[in-house]
């Protein structure tokens, strides 16, 4: 995996994750979350969730997306994603920091969120492991910030019945990176308004 971000940022994103964060998400049903306030004079400085085994920055764009069934199906070209994350391992937990540019139209997905981290090689669809909270703005700049701490459920059911989210483990994007994607979902391109590769 890349290390091409700095925990500074994914810090200052998690400092900021109280006023960032939708209001529903004081009560998650998709993960458990972290409202972090960082504090660079406290004695516990480095501990949790600061200290990541593994951070990426991933840009995301309209023309990666494919469907479910891995058929190319463009998001809209002026639509881009930025998604950094910084990875705990130890304590299964994930700190994001998302920009979505130029993305129009209400979220739409069968997931419990519409943003996402799947399980698929490039150019292949994939189940959710992660849903991650929606950026939120207008058409032209969308945010979301914070922390998730798993279990990780996603309200997507797999072939076994369960939730696809049962079980996952982040440490699962750090031993096999490019099996893994990231993207969000709109109304008006509901395969994927854009999607980035882990690397």
């Amino acid at each position: 995996m890349k290390f091409s971000i700095s925990s500074a940022i994914l810090i200052a994103a998690a400092s900021n994750v109280v006023t960032a964060a939708p209001a529903a998400e004081a009560n998650p049903t998709y993960g458990h979350y972290q409202p972090i306030v960082y504090n660079p004079y406290a004695s516990h400085r480095g501990s949790f969730p600061f200290v990541f085994t593994s951070s990426v920055a991933i840009v995301a764009t309209g023309a990666q997306v494919v469907n479910n069934v891995s058929v190319s199906t463009p998001g809209p070209k002026e639509a881009v994603g930025y998604f950094n994350y910084g990875i705990n391992s130890h304590t299964n937990t994930i700190c994001f920091n998302i920009t979505l540019i130029n993305v129009k139209g209400a979220y739409k997905s069968p997931a419990k969120t519409a943003t996402h981290i799947h399980n698929g090689l490039k150019g292949k669809a994939g189940p959710p492991r992660i849903a991650l909270p929606n950026p939120v703005g207008d058409d032209k700049k969308r945010v979301s910030v914070g922390c998730l701490v798993g279990p990780f459920t996603t309200g997507i059911k797999g072939a076994d019945g369960k939730d696809t989210g049962t079980g996952f483990n982040v440490r699962s994007i750090e031993l096999d990176p490019k099996s893994y994607f990231t993207d969000s979902h709109t109304e008006f391109f509901t395969a994927g308004v854009v999607r980035g590769q882990f690397k």
